[in-house]
């Protein structure tokens, strides 16, 4: 997972209330049951001794998205009333989380937050397209073609260019071309990720995709511009195709931390990879189960960290914080530009932390 999407964290001040919870809207109870969920929510927070501007700011945030379809988890965090991450989970936490920190507790979005955080759903056909676009918010817009007519001539017409039929397939071309122009300068502007592509001319319209934006393109069946589209189809499409991105991306971690294991190119426990994090040197952090482990900061500096008050004093910091591993290390990967995976039984690096780095490591830690 990239860091970009984690960087307004890095500045945020503290504490910060996290909450993480099922927000499934898959039974027809499904409001009722958000309600039971924030109320209970609420209660915690309140006996925790959050500031009820706090709780009050959370619980709007999550009541001005559109519910979901289907299976779905909320992660929501907050620095004072402001929130700063705001996200649909792929899969919902089987019990609600909530932590009040120093520093954000992003564990959860990393392991199962959507791996592309700007995604565009497109349903296609020749008369136009319905384009609805996810970055956080969701943003729909329609684009009318201006090639007419489109509907097949009969076939004792003339074929050809110049006939009927020709004229046809010139309009269709037509508006697959402005349809391909128009999402081709969203994905620009927002910096999409993936591209989904619904409806009886998908496939016309990833031919008319300049490469960057094609190579995104993932073709879903069951969807389109009629009344009758699956919407349960291509939400489901959408999450099996967002599931394999997530696989490969952690295979492709686990293969570069195994192939760089003796050569530098990997390291793994708390001390190591906070050393590793310290200077900069992790490409790739690779979380696994951290449990309690704590490490030491700096009062001002995140990066003067190290798992002990000693190793933090002889890098001249001040060695009167203590943060959890959990929320420290991630938060420290992500102010370095380090891409963050989360690990499942294929890894299992030593006190629950490894990471693939940028450059050998010299120092034979």
């Amino acid at each position: 997972m990239h860091a970009d999407r984690f960087r307004r964290l890095v500045t945020a001040p503290g504490p910060f209330v996290s909450v993480f919870f099922d927000d499934s809207h898959d039974t027809a109870d499904a409001a009722a049951q958000l309600d039971a969920r924030l109320r209970d929510v609420r209660k915690n927070l309140e006996d925790a001794s959050v500031d009820p501007a706090v709780i009050d700011a959370l619980d709007a945030a999550v009541r001005a998205k559109h519910p979901p379809v289907g299976r779905s988890g909320r992660a929501v965090i907050a620095s004072g009333t402001q929130i700063v991450l705001d996200e649909r989970l792929d899969v919902p936490p089987p019990t609600t989380v909530l932590r009040v920190s120093e520093l954000p507790h992003i564990v959860p979005v990393i392991e199962h937050g959507r791996l592309h955080t700007t995604a565009m759903l497109v349903a296609v056909d020749h008369t136009g397209a319905d384009i609805m676009l996810r970055d956080g918010a969701i943003r729909t817009e329609s684009v009318d073609g201006t090639g007419h007519p489109v509907h097949k001539a009969h076939k004792a017409d003339t074929a050809g260019y110049g006939g009927p039929q020709g004229r046809v397939d010139e309009a269709v071309r037509k508006n697959i071309r402005e349809v391909a122009d128009r999402i081709t300068h969203l994905f620009d502007e927002n910096g999409v990720d993936v591209v989904f592509l619904t409806g009886d001319a998908r496939t016309e319209l990833a031919a008319a995709l300049p490469e960057r934006v094609a190579g995104t393109a993932v073709q879903l069946q069951g969807g389109g511009r009629t009344g009758g589209t699956d919407h349960a189809q291509v939400e489901q499409g959408i999450a099996d195709e967002l599931g394999k991105l997530r696989v490969a991306a952690l295979d492709d971690a686990a293969q570069r931390f195994a192939a760089g294991r003796g050569t530098g190119l990997a390291v793994e426990g708390l001390a190591d990879v906070t050393a590793a994090l310290r200077d900069g040197a992790v490409d790739t952090l690779i979380i696994g189960d951290l449990g309690e482990a704590t490490v030491v900061a700096d009062h001002d500096q995140l990066a003067l960290i190290g798992t002990d008050a000693v190793t933090v004093s002889d890098l001249g910091g001040a060695p009167d914080r203590v943060l959890r591993a959990d929320e420290a290390l991630p938060l420290l990967a992500v102010s370095t530009g380090a891409a963050l995976v989360r690990t499942d039984e294929r890894l299992a690096p030593a006190d629950g932390i490894g990471a693939v780095l940028r450059y050998p490591d010299i120092g034979g830690r």
